[in-house]
């Protein structure tokens, strides 16, 4: 694939999004970062909750090494069911349909792309599903200039429970000037 160029599959998800009206896949930018994270992990499990259409899987994919594993669930059927059509023969890559708890039989993971369920309903769960030096990764903050960090006025509990966690490495990464990340490697 040449430099800069999207991969096939990127490209096939965010068509089965425009034909779905799914206007929630992850951007280019966390795209790249999460081919980068995978391609770190040549043989390990690679986790993703929050399926949508297939783009986030399809950026993970891209960096998937021959050694490794990506398990990925969406709740919506019809979703699910899309996005397990662009992966249909690789047999390195699992997309459930159901609640992101599926994934817990396939842990522990060493990327973890939590972009659905547990990022906000279970976050200490969300850490425990990793290696030790496994990486999380979760997109959609919009940056704080402040300590802690505040969204809508208020404190961002969440960000500020992932960034201080104290099983966590983490840090907060801009992506484009209006969002961020929140990235953290599992201490051993």
């Amino acid at each position: 694939m040449a430099e800069g160029a999207v991969a096939p599959r990127v490209v096939a998800a965010e068509r089965v999004a425009a034909e779905m009206g799914f206007k929630k896949s992850c951007i280019p930018e966390v795209g790249r970062l999460l081919k980068l994270a995978a391609a770190a992990k040549p043989d390990g499990v690679i986790a993703e909750s929050g399926t949508g259409s297939g783009v986030g899987t399809a950026w993970l994919h891209s960096g998937l090494g021959p050694g490794a594993r990506l398990v990925t669930v969406e709740r919506d059927e019809e979703l699910a069911r899309r996005a397990a059509g662009i992966f249909a023969d690789d047999k390195r890559v699992s997309v459930l349909m159901g609640d992101w708890q599926l994934l817990e039989q396939h842990a522990p993971f060493d990327v973890f792309f939590c972009d659905g369920g547990g990022k906000r309903d279970d976050p200490q769960r969300v850490v425990e599903l990793l290696t030790p030096g496994g990486l999380i990764i979760m997109d959609d903050f919009t940056p704080s200039p402040h300590w802690p960090p505040r969204f809508e006025g208020e404190v961002d509990e969440l960000r500020t429970f992932y960034l201080t966690h104290p099983d966590l490495d983490a840090t907060e990464v801009l992506t484009t000037p209006a969002s961020s990340v929140v990235i953290g490697a599992r201490r051993p």
